[in-house]
């Protein structure tokens, strides 16, 4: 006999198994779209509970005359949109609480029509560097060595390196809450697994010092410690979009007013 692909004489391979075939009417299908819209009713009853009890308040700073005024010192540097010292300006400003907000309360900042999703940023990074390796890989570029600064040195290797740790956000704030200080807790914000599995427990090298693009900022101890960090590597998917930069791990009462001091570089 010759060789042959046909499959074997049974009901499982000639499909003749038993099968149900319905007959979806238009009484059926109204009956299942009903009761699916039985079940599914009391879950978004819960959702938009939860949703509604959320209390959220919000100010913008950035177009705030005491936030702006000075952000561009010179004519030509508020003609070009680029401050050459990256100082950056100091502000003060109120929020009044309007309902109870339970602890922890969640302190995000949030940016506009900032593209971290483009895929040439998105891909500047170099995942085994930031995980505590020796070496960077060219996905790095164009942040992946700088002038060292000494004449005959040449370039040095930027660690962490790539566009994404070089725009680092370095805005600062400082809260109290009717007049009294509050602590604002910078741990426990970045994901647990990106802190353990992701970052390395090393010393940035290297790292952006240019005051006209950073204003400043720096990477607080060990690049596993700074968890401002590790929330901002985590790119956004959208343009517009809110990044947790800490908690107050206290109640706040209706009524209360949240004055924030705030450092405006960015």
């Amino acid at each position: 006999m010759a060789p042959t692909s046909e499959p074997k004489n049974n009901r499982f391979t000639q499909q003749e198994l038993p099968a149900w075939r319905p007959i979806l009417t238009p009484a059926w299908v109204a009956g299942i779209l009903f009761s699916i819209g039985v079940l599914f009713i009391p879950l978004g009853v819960v959702c938009m509970m939860a949703s509604n009890s959320v209390v959220e308040v919000s100010r913008r700073y950035d177009n705030e005359p005491a936030c702006a005024a000075g952000f561009f010192p010179t004519a030509a540097e508020q003609a070009n949109k680029f401050s050459d010292n990256g100082t950056g300006t100091t502000c003060t400003l109120s929020i009044t609480v309007p309902e109870r907000m339970k602890a922890p309360v969640y302190v995000y900042y949030e940016l506009d029509n900032f593209y971290q999703n483009h895929r040439r940023y998105v891909k500047s990074r170099s995942d085994p560097q930031l995980a505590g390796g020796d070496t960077a890989d060219s996905f790095c570029e164009p942040q992946l060595n700088k002038a060292s600064g000494v004449e005959g040195e040449g370039e040095v290797k930027v660690n962490p390196c790539g566009l994404i740790a070089w725009t680092f956000f370095n805005d600062s704030y400082a809260f109290s809450v009717d007049g009294a200080p509050v602590a604002v807790s910078e741990r426990g914000i970045a994901w647990p697994s990106d802190v353990e599995h992701k970052f390395g427990a090393y010393k940035p090298s290297h790292f952006n010092d240019v005051p006209a693009t950073r204003g400043g900022g720096v990477i607080t101890g060990n690049v596993q410690d700074d968890e401002h960090f590790i929330v901002w590597m985590r790119t956004a998917a959208l343009s517009n979009f809110r990044k947790l930069w800490g908690k107050i791990e206290t109640d706040i009462e209706a009524g209360t007013v949240i004055t924030i001091q705030g450092a405006n570089r960015y």
